[in-house]
């Protein structure tokens, strides 16, 4: 009969703490996770003269060194420069401070987080900035 007792205590104890590390990390992930997204006011804040541009509400930046060194293939052209920008800070969706209106934006097979973009003949890479 002790061994019995002693089975449904530890499988009583093991149902316990899974429950336990199961409601910690839901609770801790709702918590915990945030990639909030940084407005041109904050990377310009940072390099006043960042070459960005606003789209889907996230800004993108180039002449990053490690970006500039990734062999990247264009893809699908999925939106254009609308508007310029080079007077304050208040960015709207495919908005820019440097590029001309009606360059075009292309996404890459590669990444997700990068873009490129080709004006005046030149092929440019742009980073998704966010905090993380």
């Amino acid at each position: 009969m002790s061994g019995l007792k002693f089975k449904k205590l530890f499988y009583g104890l093991i149902a316990l703490a899974l429950l336990m590390v199961t409601g910690c990390n839901i609770q801790g992930g709702t918590t915990t996770v945030s990639s909030d997204r940084i407005d041109a006011a904050e990377v310009l804040t940072l390099d006043s003269d960042a070459d960005i541009f606003q789209y889907e509400g996230v800004i993108y930046k180039t002449n990053i060194d490690w970006v500039e060194e990734l062999s990247l293939t264009k893809d699908v052209q999925i939106g254009e420069i609308q508007t310029k920008n080079d007077t304050n800070t208040d960015f709207k969706n495919e908005m820019s401070n440097k590029l001309p209106v009606g360059t075009k934006i292309f996404s890459t097979k590669e990444r997700g987080d990068i873009l490129i973009v080709e004006s005046k003949g030149k092929i440019k890479k742009y980073l998704a900035i966010v905090e993380g």
